[in-house]
């Protein structure tokens, strides 16, 4: 293959690479690949892997690692790199940088020094699975990965009950039935939902129904690979001080009467307090 090869002007030039197919690079991403003196990746063998796929050739350029465990030394290396007038090709594992991928800490440092910080666009999880799942797409909020504690996972779910936006999660394959038993419990059983997995890859699967359904449909199942989760947009829901109770009693069956009620306050989006004194009352009585 031709590439556009040039010299970059200096910068760091943030690269989307492939969720899956390694042909939905785009041409400019393979210029940029092809032409800056220095390539930093949150994983050097998939970057290499990548680049050989499309047979970019290093030519002795130099790929170092850059990843969520690089510190304050691996950013003055990369900004002294620029600063010197190279231009430096960032790429994630796979994806857009920044988004839920590392990156952010360097692109923020660069802005702050008034160096150029640009994007060569492309692949994204999160089009990807908005453009399958069938839920509306105006207007979405990116949520990322959650907590993988049960009592903040839903604290965060519940603030986010309202929302009158599509929810898009990523998770892992171990958690992603907790994340839905989470989501049902807050958000209510008959809320639309999509789950969608190894997006543009060979064992593509997207899972669409209510949280109810996809519940039952996850418990158990061995899943493997890469997790988006949607949720559908409502209204707000009405929480009686019934609801408050019932949930409180199955609470407080496993939970001290404290940490009963910071749980439910969390999942119901309720302030502690007034679910506190609900909980000494229902303790009083018992």
């Amino acid at each position: 293959m031709n590439f556009l090869r040039k010299p970059l002007s200096a910068g760091l030039y943030l690269v989307a690479t492939p969720i899956g197919s390694a042909r939905d690079i785009t041409l400019r991403a393979l210029d940029v690949l092809a032409s800056a003196d220095l390539i930093a990746a949150e994983d050097t063998r998939t970057a290499r892997k990548l680049m050989e796929i499309h047979g970019v050739p290093l030519d002795g350029r130099k790929v170092v690692a850059f990843h969520d465990h690089s510190g304050a030394a691996d950013i003055a290396r990369l900004v002294a790199a620029i600063r010197e007038g190279q231009s430096v090709a960032y790429v994630s594992e796979a994806g857009t940088p920044l988004i839920a991928d590392p990156g952010y800490e360097l692109a923020k440092v660069l802005v702050e020094e008034n160096l150029s910080v640009t994007t060569a666009p492309g692949p994204s999880a999160v089009i990807a699975a908005l453009s399958v799942a069938g839920l509306p797409t105006d207007r979405f909020a990116f949520v990322g990965f959650l907590p993988a504690g049960k009592t903040q996972r839903e604290t965060e779910i519940a603030a986010l009950r309202d929302v009158g936006f599509t929810l898009v999660f990523y998770e892992s394959p171990k958690r992603v039935h907790g994340l839905l038993v989470s989501l049902r419990d807050v958000l209510g059983t008959s809320r639309k939902a999509v789950v969608c997995r190894e997006l543009t890859k060979k064992f593509e699967e997207v899972s669409r129904g209510t949280l109810d359904r996809l519940v039952a449909d996850f418990e158990g199942r061995n899943v493997k690979g890469e997790i988006v989760v949607l949720v559908g947009r409502a209204g707000a829901i009405e929480v009686g001080d019934d609801m408050i109770a019932d949930a409180l009693r199955d609470a407080m069956k496993t939970m001290r009467v404290k940490d009963a009620a910071t749980a439910v306050a969390g999942a119901l989006g309720l302030p502690r307090r007034q679910v506190y004194q609900l909980a000494l009352t229902l303790e009083d009585r018992r």
